[in-house]
């Protein structure tokens, strides 16, 4: 699994109070995830660099990792690292650096990827659009952002916007933003982006999308 954040300490605290918890958390859509997986390889080879924020507790960098040359997964919850770091000692795997970041702190050379991920975290940042213009300055041309979105937005789900904001008020909850898919693709299009592959399972919460640097 993977996932979250924004940068204000609330929210890094709500996940650090929850990481223990939700590295136990099952995932509930497996044939969905693996096919994401499977898509996300497409873009891999063995020589490639990658970078992921709002890691969460690194499932999917570690499972991506033998496909790969290096991740560099961030998250900035510091009990998520923590627990990232133990499953890749545990796993025996050495080409996976965690480390406490956020992606509007994060510093790095541009160009510096072949690919960056950002799975189920665009909705909980305060700025996707500087989250996804920062990922396409530090992917290489040719090179791809690869993210699965909730789409809040759509359908009945807006009706949550009162509870969500009520928990945020009371710091139940963390910052969750109602994104579409046209409003997440725009996004992706004026930040330079070519869309690649796009795909979202009938009625599904999210989307997965490829999204390709020039």
């Amino acid at each position: 699994m993977s996932g979250r954040k924004n940068t204000n300490s609330k929210s890094s605290k709500f996940w650090d109070k929850a990481a223990s918890k939700y590295s136990q958390q099952a995932i509930s859509d497996i044939p969905s995830y693996e096919k994401k997986l499977e898509i996300s390889r497409r873009y891999f080879s063995a020589q490639s660099s990658v970078f992921e924020f709002g890691c969460g507790t690194g499932s999917t960098a570690l499972i991506h990792a033998p496909y790969v040359e290096h991740v560099h997964a961030i998250d900035f919850s510091e009990k998520m690292i923590d627990i990232a770091k133990a499953k890749a000692a545990n796993a025996g795997i050495t080409n996976v650096r965690f480390e406490k970041d956020s992606i509007d702190n994060f510093v790095s050379p541009p160009e510096s990827y072949d690919a960056v991920l950002g799975l189920n975290v665009l909705h909980l940042l305060d700025d996707m659009d500087t989250a996804i213009a920062k990922s396409f300055q530090l992917i290489k041309p040719g090179g791809v952002f690869i993210t699965s979105s909730a789409c809040l937005s759509e359908g009945f789900y807006v009706l949550l916007w009162p509870l969500l904001w009520l928990g945020k008020l009371f710091g139940k909850v963390p910052t969750v933003k109602f994104i579409s898919v046209r409003s997440l693709v725009k996004s992706l299009v004026a930040a330079g982006f070519e869309i690649d592959h796009q795909w979202r399972p009938s009625k599904a919460l999210w989307v997965f999308i490829v999204a390709k640097k020039p």
